[in-house]
């Protein structure tokens, strides 16, 4: 017999909106009106001839759109839902997370006089409901186990809510999870005072990923609780909009998790370990993504491994395992990424021990720094797959055995022009003038601004702290013992000998403008000639023509290329901006030349 669009669906769906399992679940036939993109969600009214409701399709359900399966004004049939209730109102609106098309788009909406709509009324036929046999949860029970636990009983019962169905204006909701990714126990300190927090990756059944955090008594409480690769049912959270700064999953939402949420081990089941996805961006299109919050994917052939290199932590003295490798791709440039601990010794090895082969790296989860110019970095989350067997792999594996391992390659951290073997292709990016900076106080006060400017050191202050005494091992500040030698309270020990490193400040000067600028040894070593060693020797030399000024003197008016950060600074109360120079390289004049003629080729044309 040929099936209608349920009589009264809406009011049944409203009498029972969060129904216990499937056998509860009634047999509902709506008609799909207004349906809509709405991010990666789809929205429509349902209804059922009388009564209308909003509805949401969420993003799992999508590809049944995308293909052509579920249209507007065709039907569905509700096989798994929740109704929330909508902020600041006596509505409800209905999530859809599970359901199949029953028919494509009808002639036209379904209106209120209609109460069912038969096959031989729209010229079609619909599908009939299948028989299902539903047995009740003790019954199941009972044909598994004699005598079951409280726990399994619960579990055998429950509704589990999948992740993509959750929000914030959602109630009572439960989920079932594995730990994908467990962060360590961090401390902070605020004007509350004290406290700690940490943040786990939660991924459910489908491979819907979201990140629960814990502050104070809650992350005490379920930090041991929590196991990376178990799973969980957890209810009683919180939801928010996720913070983009800080959000390391594709998830609209994030959780919070209090001291009254609750966390239950599912005992001898598989985690869910979802496929990993990469979304690749080629290396010469690294530059925009310079020291800003979103992580990248590369994919390329290994050209070089470093061995494995310790990096004492400024944070908390501790050194650490790093090691470098050189990747290049089909864009014919290459870039550093720096592995470190565990990544540095396993992976890294294992690239180091079949270097010769060259080959195919694709690392998920990677800062891009400024460093060099453009530099990578792997996080704790990050992912290394060697000769990964997916069709960019393959490519690029192609590519590079018919024609790339020939090709030149270049550093996409290089000057454009390869006369400048030591520039930095950051300086030629985010150019300003001086007084765009020293115009605009705000910059830099939530976060470094970073730009490149073209100026001439036009004054060195002699009378100023040039140098500070550094330890030869980790190069921060050491004191003079009271017996003799120099004390490094970094390296807890004590040395013969230390160096002078510079910190100095200059002004800089360019057509717009002026402004001091803070220096540090490297960069202060290419401006002055020479070392601060050096530099002191000369100090230390009396007569008419102070070696010493003269030295200074040789260093003014000559043109450089800067790289900046821009931050605040508060001084006597006082916000003030603090300019500081992280690359400096020569100016070369065959490249500023080509960017000076395409200036006036845009003039030319906005003209």
């Amino acid at each position: 017999m040929a099936q209608s669009i349920t009589p009264n669906a809406i009011s049944a769906l409203l009498s029972n909106p969060s129904p216990d399992s499937s056998s509860d679940l009634p047999h509902i036939v709506l008609q799909v009106l207004d349906l809509k993109p709405s991010g990666n969600r789809f929205m429509f009214n349902a209804s059922d001839g009388k009564l209308k409701l909003r509805a949401i399709l969420p993003f799992n359900q999508s590809p049944e759109v995308h293909s052509g399966n579920i249209q507007n004004l065709g039907l569905i049939r509700i096989i798994d839902y929740t109704l929330n209730d909508i902020p600041n109102k006596s509505e409800k609106y209905l999530i859809v997370t599970k359901c199949e098309p029953v028919s494509p788009a009808l002639e036209a909406e379904i209106k209120s006089e209609v109460n069912t709509v038969t096959a031989s009324s729209v010229g079609i036929v619909l599908k009939p409901k299948q028989e299902v046999t539903a047995k009740s949860a003790a019954q199941i029970v009972q044909e598994q186990h004699h005598n079951v636990t409280r726990t399994e009983r619960k579990a055998v019962s429950r509704r589990v809510n999948p992740l993509v169905s959750l929000n914030p204006y959602q109630g009572n909701w439960t989920i079932k999870v594995s730990v994908t990714s467990k962060g360590n126990m961090r401390t902070y300190k605020n004007a509350r005072g004290e406290g700690c927090v940490f943040n786990v990756e939660l991924t459910d059944e489908d491979g819907t990923q979201i990140q629960a955090t814990m502050f104070n008594d809650a992350a005490r409480k379920f930090y041991d609780k929590f196991v990376l690769g178990k799973v969980y049912y957890i209810s009683k959270g919180t939801l928010k909009v996720a913070n983009k700064q800080f959000k390391t999953v594709q998830n609209d939402y994030e959780m919070t998790l209090n001291d009254y949420s609750e966390v239950e081990e599912v005992a001898d089941e598989a985690a869910f370990v979802p496929a990993t996805k990469f979304n690749f961006v080629p290396i010469d299109q690294l530059g925009p993504h310079v020291n800003k919050n979103e992580l990248v994917d590369v994919v390329g052939v290994v050209q070089n491994v470093s061995s494995t290199m310790s990096i004492r932590r400024k944070s908390n003295n501790e050194t650490v395992p790093k090691r470098d490798i050189t990747i290049a791709d089909d864009t014919k440039k290459t870039v550093v990424v720096s592995l470190w601990n565990e990544l540095a010794t396993t992976i890294g090895q294992e690239l180091l021990d079949i270097a010769d082969q060259s080959p195919i790296v694709a690392i998920k989860s990677l800062k891009v720094g400024d460093f060099q110019g453009v530099s990578l970095s792997a996080i704790n989350k990050s992912v290394v797959l060697i000769n990964p067997d997916f069709p960019e792999a393959s490519k690029l594996r192609c590519w590079y055995d018919s024609e790339g391992k020939e090709a030149a390659m270049a550093s996409v951290g290089a000057g454009s022009s390869p006369a400048s073997k030591n520039g930095n292709r950051s300086v030629y990016s985010d150019r300003v003038s001086l007084s765009h900076i020293t115009s605009n106080p705000s910059l830099g006060e939530d976060k470094p601004a970073f730009f490149s400017i073209r100026g001439y050191i036009s004054f060195i202050k002699p009378e100023q702290a040039m140098w500070y005494r550094a330890c030869k091992t980790c190069n921060k500040k050491v004191t003079e013992s009271i017996g003799a030698g120099y004390w490094c309270e970094g390296c807890q020990k004590n040395d013969d000998q230390c160096n002078l490193r510079y910190i100095l400040v200059v002004k800089v000067s360019d057509a717009s403008g002026e402004a001091f600028i803070s220096v540090f040894n490297e960069e202060a070593e290419k401006i002055v000639g020479c070392s601060a060693d050096e530099l002191d020797i000369l100090k230390s030399q009396d007569g008419e023509d102070s070696p010493y000024q003269m030295k200074l003197k040789q260093a003014t008016w000559v043109p450089h290329l800067l790289r900046v950060s821009v931050t605040q600074n508060e001084y006597n109360n006082e916000k003030r901006q603090r300019i500081t120079a992280r690359a400096i390289v020569p100016v070369d004049f065959a490249t500023e030349s080509k960017l000076l003629l395409e200036d006036i080729s845009k003039m030319g044309v906005s003209q």
